[in-house]
Formats: structure tokens, C-alpha cells, sequence
């Protein structure tokens, strides 16, 4: 996948989550209607669905209006090791894990939410049949 959107209303919430707790690399930001983080070989995109909403400005950028409004879902590949690791960075940061179990095929997975309320996801990529 080249990209992938989630909508928050608190860009600097989404920016400090992404960018300082999850240590992802901050592409771009454009004032408060987005800001964009690397991850991996594709990109994060964190929108402002109140800014998107509204018909592009520049007729040289006709991207057109989109948003989402309640919780979106984005999963993030560790393995077994990482994900150790990703519960204890989240839980001494005060964020709540929502979920830690095992799959039926044996992948495990770990969800928290970030400040706008979307579901994280971490899990091992054989939950999709990808080796780790």
C-alpha cells in the first residue's frame, strides 16, 4: 500500500502520537489540515476532516473533498519481539491497551486508540500469512 488515511481533529495529539511516541519520521504538515509521517516503504496520512471536507483551494492540486468522521483502523507490522516492546513503550506513556491476544492462526496482535479515538493496531505479519 503507498498510503493510508486517518482523520483527527488535534494535529498536534496525532503529531505527538505518530510522530514523538511512535517515533515515525514527519513527512510534511500543512498547517491544520494535515500532517504526514514515513512509515516503512509507504505513508501515513493524518487529516483534518474538518479541513478536507471543504473543495481544494489550489485548481493546480484539485484533490477532492474527503474526511471521515468516528474511529478509523490502521495496523502496524512487529514481530513477537517488537510488540513486547510496543506494549511497554505505550503502557509507561499512560496509553491504554484496548486488546492483546493471540489470532486462531497464532499471530498475536495489540491495539490501543490514538487521541482522536482511532484503533492502532500491532501485529505479527502472519496474521495475513506474510512472514515476520
Amino acid at each position: 500500500m503507498l498510503e493510508t488515511a486517518l482523520y483527527a481533529d488535534d494535529l498536534d495529539a496525532a503529531e505527538a502520537f505518530y510522530g514523538e511516541l511512535l517515533g515515525l519520521e514527519r513527512i510534511a504538515r500543512v498547517g491544520e489540515r494535515h500532517v504526514f509521517f514515513r512509515c516503512g516503504p509507504g505513508v501515513l496520512l493524518v487529516f483534518n476532516p474538518h479541513e478536507t471536507s471543504a473543495p481544494p483551494g489550489n485548481p493546480d492540486l484539485p484533490v477532492p473533498p474527503h474526511g471521515a468522521h468516528g474511529p478509523g483502523h490502521a495496523c502496524f507490522a512487529a514481530t513477537a519481539d517488537e510488540l513486547a516492546r510496543w506494549r511497554s513503550r505505550l503502557t509507561e506513556a499512560g496509553v491504554d491497551i484496548e486488546a492483546d491476544f493471540t489470532w486462531p492462526n497464532g499471530a498475536r496482535s495489540v491495539y490501543v486508540r490514538d487521541p482522536a479515538g482511532n484503533s492502532i493496531e500491532f501485529a505479527e505479519p502472519a496474521l495475513w500469512g506474510y512472514d515476520g
